[in-house]
Parts: C-alpha cells; structure tokens; sequence
C-alpha cells in the first residue's frame, strides 16, 4: 500500500508540472503582459511609458520562458514563468495586482471551503454507494428499474433549481436556517446545513448510476465470487 501511494504522488508531480505549463501558456496567449497592464492602468488610452513602468513595477518585464540576455540560471529564474508561476510549487503564491498576499486570502478562505466540501463528499459518498449496492443487490427488480429511473430524473434536474428551492423552501419559508453567509465558531452548523444538504442531493442521481454500474461490472468477475464462497465456507 505504501509502494501504491508513493507511486502515485511520483505521478502526480509531471501532471502538475504539464499543468502549471499549460495554464501558464494559455494565460499569456490570451492576455500579453501589455494587455494587462492597459486593463488595470484603465483601457486602451495609455501612454507607452506608463504601460513599462507598470510592467517593471509587477515583474512582467521579463522573457516568458528564456532570459537569453542573463547567465547562468538566470536564463531560467528571470523570466515570468519562474517568478510567477514555478515558485507556486514551494508554496509561494506570490501577491495579486492589488496588493493582497494570495497565500493569506487563501488560508482566509479555505476553512469554510473545506467546511462545506469534505462533509459534501464523505456525506454523499456514503449515500450514493449504499444507494448503489442496493439497487445492484436487486438488480433486474422493480426496486432497481425505478430506482434507475429516479436517478434519471434526478440527473436531468438542474443543479441551481436544487440550490434555489432549498434557500426558498428550507429558509425562506421554513425559516429553519439562514439563507446565506456564514459564521466562525459553533454557530456554524447552521449555515453548513443547508449547503452540505443540497450537494448531497444534488449529486444522488449521477453518482448513484456510476456506482450501480461499477459494481455490476465487478460483481460477476471470479475475484468477487472467490471471495463470497471463501466467506460462505467459513460462516458458522
């Protein structure tokens, strides 16, 4: 298990390599450092000398990739990409046009992120798979047939319809929770609930189908009935 895990971080370090490289070139394609500095120095209105003072304020003075005027290392670590986009791999983000210091408003903003994301996933993990094993366990039932056509219905319906109704039905109406924002400390179940609770339901349809076919794509293979006669014969 360890091998698996530490062969799976080694590749996940040239996928984030290809797309930090990619990210990196599609940004610039779209937007040239002049561009950028015309759309914060206010349109197209803008003296040639205040477009390369604001270049060689932020650090966008420099060659994309290749500095062929340094030496050394330099050729590569005075270039845009090495200053703004490579040093994200140690954990310097840098700070954003306006002056924020990315790394903070991240740390800031992570923690009602993660609030309402992981108690999403683990909830509607264990939901959509029980769902799942119960429709696979009877399959070729009415339990599964209408249970498969639930999901159906369930995945055509929008997912803002789910966030709307519930803000409407649950806290407008109900008054059972806040409709929006959010508090720090013990009180902030009450604005999670609804949140958790509506991407939970909303995702039941989609997962539920992928998990019903998964597991009666394995469920039939020698391993899974090797398995049940082993347990079978050892069942007092």
């Amino acid at each position: 298990m360890l091998a698996y895990i530490l062969r799976r971080l080694l590749y996940a370090i040239p996928i984030l390599i290809g797309v930090n490289l990619i990210t990196f070139a599609l940004f610039f394609i779209v937007n040239s450092p002049d561009d950028m500095a015309r759309m914060q120095l206010g349109g197209k209105r803008v003296t040639p000398e205040a477009v390369t003072k604001w270049k060689a304020e932020r650090g966008y003075d420099k060659p994309l990739f290749v500095n062929a005027e340094a030496t050394g290392a330099g050729m590569l670590t005075e270039t845009i990409l090495f200053t703004k986009s490579a040093r994200l791999f140690v954990g310097d983000f840098g700070r954003a046009e306006d002056g924020r210091d990315i790394a903070r408003e991240i740390s800031t903003r992570m923690g009602p992120s993660l609030a309402i994301a992981l108690p999403t996933f683990i909830l509607g993990l264990f939901v959509t798979v029980s769902l799942a094993l119960m429709l696979a366990f009877f399959r070729a039932s009415y339990l599964d047939f209408w249970g498969v056509v639930l999901c159906v219905a369930l995945m055509s319906i929008s997912g803002l319809f789910y966030i709307i109704g519930g803000q409407y039905l649950i806290s407008k109406l109900w008054r059972l929770v806040p409709i929006s924002g959010y508090s720090a400390g013990l009180d902030a179940w009450k604005f999670l609930i609804l949140p958790v609770a509506i991407g939970v339901f909303s995702g039941i349809g989609s997962s539920t189908r992928w998990y019903r076919t998964i597991f009666l794509e394995e469920i039939n293979k020698d391993y899974v009935r090797r398995f049940s006669f082993v347990t079978y014969c050892a069942t007092p």
